[in-house]
């Protein structure tokens, strides 16, 4: 094993291990601005919401920003869209009114979700590998440490303390790359599941809201964006219906 080979696996090991670090620091400062930027919108929302004297003019908020924002927008939409009785037949209005507020508020929360979670699952696995990826390098210097040992001839502790001294450095590199991660991770999960319950909690509420007005939002006092909101999930069954006709089309002249 020559001292090249050796030197060069144990730098690597420490270039990786520093570029984690680096990349951990960044998702850590990255998801601790996201949650302060939730934080804030969804307070301020709330105030105002909860502020308005009905839920009719709930719907008037504008420049709403935040997760619970996103789903009021998307329970607003799918009321406008129900005023009076969908007048659509197909599959997803073959629930009544209730059941298709909830479900869509329910889909917009899971949207909510995947992206609080997004980076926790890099941060999960650098706080995992980190230690041994620290190890190995350790090994790999010691062994070769020890050859260059057995070639000289001599088990001195001027001879052996540098080697192997400069290897152990990788194992504490891994030890201080993991433990940020590990601890960014279970703080941004417990984070994570503060918002999840507000939004769980502001769903619920916003169903009975909308219970009591008898599940009618007027279409001519519906906010902006309520309504571009509305065409979106227009525009996205239509694109989803041509996108299968397409596929069907397709299969067929393959055939």
């Amino acid at each position: 094993m020559s001292d090249i080979a050796t030197s060069a696996i144990v730098d690597g090991t420490l270039n990786t291990l520093i570029a984690a670090s680096v990349v951990t620091w960044s998702l850590i400062l990255i998801k601790g601005v996201q949650h302060a930027r939730i934080s804030y919108h969804n307070r301020k929302f709330s105030q105002k919401f909860w502020g308005s004297p009905s839920i009719q003019s709930a719907v008037h908020l504008d420049d709403q920003k935040g997760p619970a924002a996103r789903v009021a927008g998307i329970g607003f939409a799918t009321l406008i869209e129900t005023d009076g009785g969908a007048s659509t037949h197909d599959l997803e209005h073959t629930w009544d009114r209730q059941e298709l507020l909830d479900r869509r508020l329910r889909q917009q929360m899971q949207k909510e979700r995947g992206s609080l979670e997004s980076g926790l699952a890099v941060l999960a696995t650098i706080g995992s590998i980190s230690p041994f990826v620290g190890l190995f390098g350790t090994v790999w210097g010691i062994m070769g440490a020890l050859t260059n040992i057995s070639k000289s001839g001599s088990a001195s502790l001027e001879v052996v303390a540098g080697p192997i001294g400069e290897a152990l450095v990788a194992t504490a590199v891994g030890i201080a790359v993991a433990v940020p991660a590990v601890v960014g991770y279970n703080f941004f999960i417990r984070r994570n599941k503060v918002v999840w319950a507000f939004l769980d909690d502001f769903a619920i509420d916003f169903v009975h809201l909308a219970l009591k007005s008898s599940f009618i939002i007027e279409r001519s006092n519906s906010k902006p964006a309520a309504a571009a909101k509305l065409t979106e999930i227009s525009s996205s069954k239509k694109q989803s219906v041509k996108d299968s006709h397409d596929e069907l089309l397709a299969k067929e002249a393959h055939a």
